[in-house]
């Protein structure tokens, strides 16, 4: 807008000076005009220097803006590829589920862990030992004594020596471990192909996350995706290391019989078990979160002691007046 201006300036004092009468005035018109052109002349150049500079910020800007864009891109797309390996070596991140018995009072559903108790009888016990576990063990958590003693005499366990020093064969009792599927690791690898079905005593602990894990992974069988491979004899699991178990689905609708006529649903299943075997891995569970509640309970009564005996034996002390008499 100013160079248009000084252009009409200029423009004015020329044919001023074209038009003017005498020659001194003519002449102070003309150096008028030319020192407005010099000024006209020295805006334009002013103006063709800025619109230079900001083309050239404009342009190192959009360089800027183009390698922050590819720097991102590049970064995202590092981190996708690790996860994903991650993924693959590791297994997919079981999902956090709202087990009933996590909260900082809450106790094992009883009834959950005697339908869990079933379910690894009727599915899991073929392949699966629990050799921390005792009959005794399902007195008054999941079954009456009676029961789990008429339960244990159904096993036949090997005893002795005998007077004779023979060993013999007796009916179960309550001391007896639950029974294991096979005699020892090289049996149960030769009947699996070479795999080995883990003792789940402790598996919700042995495992990262290990009672969302359990669950997913009971659940967590389909199709291999687009792409994946799995080699004969193991089945496609993302939740497992590698995505590939040797171990097929187990878990169908109507699978276990339930003796309290809860409908065994694929989840119900998944989910009872897994209680189960929570339960096993941590028997002392409800008794530790009860003896935590009394002590809460009893440390705070004693807090609430202290702190009154501490104001009643030091208020008087505080809250006396000291007159120091300087004179005597």
């Amino acid at each position: 807008m100013l160079r248009t201006k000084c252009a009409g300036l200029l423009r004015g004092l020329r044919q001023g000076a074209a038009l003017s009468s005498t020659p001194a005035e003519q002449a102070k018109l003309s150096q008028a005009a030319q020192a407005a052109a010099a000024v006209s002349q020295g805006l334009h150049t002013e103006a063709a220097s800025h619109e230079g500079s900001q083309q050239s910020g404009r342009a190192a800007w959009s360089w800027q803006k183009k390698a922050a864009v590819g720097l991102g891109v590049a970064a995202v797309g590092g981190v996708g590829l690790a996860l994903m390996e991650e993924e693959a070596e590791m297994g997919l991140h079981p999902p956090e589920y709202p087990w009933p018995h996590t909260g900082l009072f809450s106790a094992y559903d009883h009834a959950s862990i005697r339908r869990g108790h079933q379910v690894y009888s009727q599915v899991c016990a073929a392949c699966h030992s629990v050799s921390q576990l005792h009959y005794r063990n399902l007195v008054g958590v999941a079954y009456t004594e009676d029961e789990v003693k008429d339960m244990a005499a159904e096993i036949e366990v090997e005893d002795g020596p005998n007077d004779e020093g023979e060993m013999y064969e007796r009916a179960g009792k309550l001391s007896d471990p639950l029974p294991r599927p096979y005699a020892n690791e090289e049996a149960a690898r030769y009947a699996n192909g070479g795999a080995y079905p883990p003792d789940l005593s402790l598996i919700t602990k042995a495992r990262h996350d290990g009672q969302n894990y359990v669950f997913s992974l009971l659940l967590g069988y389909h199709e291999p995706p687009a792409g994946v491979n799995v080699r004969e004899g193991l089945h496609y699991n993302p939740y497992f290391p590698g995505g590939a178990i040797a171990m097929p689905k187990m878990l169908a609708d109507e699978g276990t019989e339930y003796d309290d006529g809860t409908i065994a649903t694929e989840s119900q299943q998944a989910k009872d078990v897994t209680t189960f075997l929570a339960w096993a891995a941590e028997p002392e569970h409800d008794e530790r979160k009860l003896m935590g509640a009394k002590w809460i309970f009893i440390l705070s009564v004693v807090l609430l002691t202290a702190g009154y005996y501490k104001r009643w034996k030091w208020a008087p002390l505080k809250s006396r007046k000291v007159i120091v008499d300087a004179i005597n």
